[in-house]
């Protein structure tokens, strides 16, 4: 192991980075096809995508994780390594990540841009404020509030019932103070008051349109479904109604545009697009995985959180919508957080502890049975932390030979695209001889209900839901209103296969309890609401944002 550790950021900034364009050549881009902004950060323009559509698709890789822990499992820094191998070995290859938030950015979760020489770069400006999409989701959020208080102020011509807003204002941080707020306080003239919240951006339905948008006029078609309130007499409002769509869709104009950086190693980055996973459906952008696929042979992407999650909504949500599959999946996992899983705190994990690890490995079974379940091909990648030890590195190789389980120890942290070749090489290994029978776990024509339980009982190990009143109601008025063959967006812990983020591990014989169903009519899906989620997460008592800083030169500090 190296002698020096440095940080994310001291690594990334003693980067020499290429200009964009020379990583834009390197996947056939010219400058006509580009917008640039700066040295290092580009949009692909929409004439360079639609003229991508007549190219053969190239192979997509999906890497996603057990249940996180506090100890880190680095699946984006897996994904960036396995990427930059993929080329190392010579395959001509696309990393499509998702864009980072500023609230995990400045509380406690951090950024998504991978770690130590396994980097996406700049890393400081795509952790803030990066190209601007994020703003401009926040900006169309928060017009389309603006339009709506602005309506009822007006007359109300479309009898809006104000106690029956589901629209909600939004912010890109972590803001427990704005989950309930009053608007239009201080007499007539400055509105309607009302109860009122915010969401943080990435939980916006403006994100999750944005990402399963296939261009312009999809995405306008999208936005004009947005069901934003109901009636007096408890019937529908979409954006349409409100005859806005146009003005909303004209705000994410170059937010739709996918974003080209580059790795430490210089592999092209396509960044575009964040939902979060344990709220909204957690994946890059279908215009970023498909314009990637488009210009590479291999496509490795990654959706957030654990396979329970980002894993089940790329290939329930994204990939039905968009029309592609996986040809193989990457399971992260790590022996602290196995150990974690297996019952030790998160000050233990320095020490060795076979118990603890062969107890989490239950954890990392679960998930395996879950990729199984959609007939995908897979191999588990041991992502190395300096902790653990060869007795641990051995047990964990051991278990996996004896079941079977194709695994790759990886180094990408130390080592880059160096400490995945052997990953790439197994992951192309069950590309080609290993059959893909992928197939979805439901139905689309099946109940709200129905998916929802198979969700809970095939993906998370349930043995059954609990749905609140108020949530077997909007069951059966979702039915009606023919909302019933879309598919389910679970907002759950991302800590547990449970909705209790304290039962690690493997929980067996557990109820999912379903508070809440929401109405995403222009993403395309229903949010069935678990435990305690909310769509506003708050700080922790020691925010990141306390070690963050800027020097006289404008150069980052402390970011990571």
């Amino acid at each position: 192991m190296m002698s020096e550790w440095k940080s994310d950021i001291e690594i990334a900034q003693e980067t020499e980075l290429l200009p964009i364009q020379s990583i834009a050549d390197r996947i056939g881009l010219t400058m006509d096809d580009i917008e640039y902004f700066g040295k290092y950060k580009a949009k692909i323009s929409f004439e360079k995508i639609r003229d991508l559509q007549k190219n053969k698709d190239g192979k997509i890789i999906l890497v996603t994780s057990i249940n996180p822990t506090a100890a880190g499992e680095g699946k984006s820094t897996v994904t960036v390594g396995l990427g930059d191998a993929l080329s190392k070995i010579g395959k001509k290859t696309i990393i499509a990540l998702r864009e980072p938030s500023l609230g995990p950015t400045m509380g406690i979760k951090g950024g998504a841009t991978g770690g130590g020489y396994a980097q996406v770069l700049p890393m400081e400006d795509i952790n803030l404020h990066f190209t601007g999409d994020l703003h401009a989701i926040t900006t169309a959020n928060n017009a389309l509030s603006a339009l709506i208080d602005n309506h009822i102020h007006q007359g109300n011509t479309l009898n809006i019932d104000q106690r029956r807003i589901l629209w909600k204002r939004a912010v890109d941080l972590n803001d427990r103070a704005l989950r309930e707020v009053v608007v239009g306080l201080g007499g007539p003239v400055q509105g309607i008051p009302r109860q009122d919240g915010f969401e943080i951006t990435v939980a916006s339905e403006i994100m999750a349109v944005l990402c399963l948008a296939t261009d312009l006029s999809d995405l306008k078609h999208r936005i004009s479904r947005i069901v934003i309130a109901y009636t007096f007499d408890k019937q529908p409002v979409t954006v349409k109604d409100l005859g806005v769509e146009g003005a909303i869709t004209l705000l994410l104009k170059d937010a739709l545009k996918p974003n080209l950086v580059q790795t430490i190693e210089h592999t092209p980055a396509i960044v575009h697009g964040g939902p979060f996973a344990n709220i909204a459906h957690g994946c890059n952008s279908v215009m970023a995985t498909r314009t990637a696929a488009k210009l590479a042979d291999y496509v490795v992407t990654e959706a957030g959180f654990g396979a329970d999650l980002g894993a089940e909504k790329f290939l329930h949500i994204k990939s039905r919508s968009a029309g592609f599959k996986p040809e193989a999946v990457v399971i992260v996992a790590t022996i602290r957080a196995l150990k974690m899983h297996g019952g030790l705190s998160k000050h233990e994990l320095t020490h060795e502890n076979i118990f603890a690890l062969e107890k989490g490995l239950e954890n990392l079974m679960k998930h395996i049975e879950t990729v199984t379940h959609f007939g995908l091909p897979y191999v588990v990648a041991i992502n190395r932390f300096s902790t653990d030890t060869e007795a641990e590195i051995s047990v964990l190789e051991k278990w996996c030979s004896e079941n079977d389980i194709p695994v790759s120890l990886t180094e990408v942290w130390e080592k880059g695209g160096a400490g995945a070749v052997n990953l790439a090489e197994k992951v192309l290994r069950e590309i080609e001889y290993n059959q893909n029978t992928f197939t979805y776990l439901y139905d689309l024509h099946a109940s709200l209900e129905e998916k929802i339980k198979t969700i809970v009982q095939k993906v998370y190990g349930g043995s059954d839901v609990e749905f609140s009143v108020k949530a077997l109601k909007q069951l059966q008025e979702f039915e009606e209103l023919g909302w019933g063959n879309l598919p389910v967006c679970m907002a759950k812990t991302q800590y547990s296969l449970s909705d209790d983020p304290n039962q690690l591990g493997k929980p067996t014989d557990f109820t999912i309890h379903v508070r809440e169903l929401k109405p995403k009519l222009g993403a395309g899906f229903i949010v069935a609401l678990t435990g305690e989620m909310m769509t506003m997460p708050g700080l922790p008592k020691q925010p990141a944002a306390y070690r963050m800083d800027v020097d006289e030169n404008g150069v980052a500090i402390g970011l990571f």
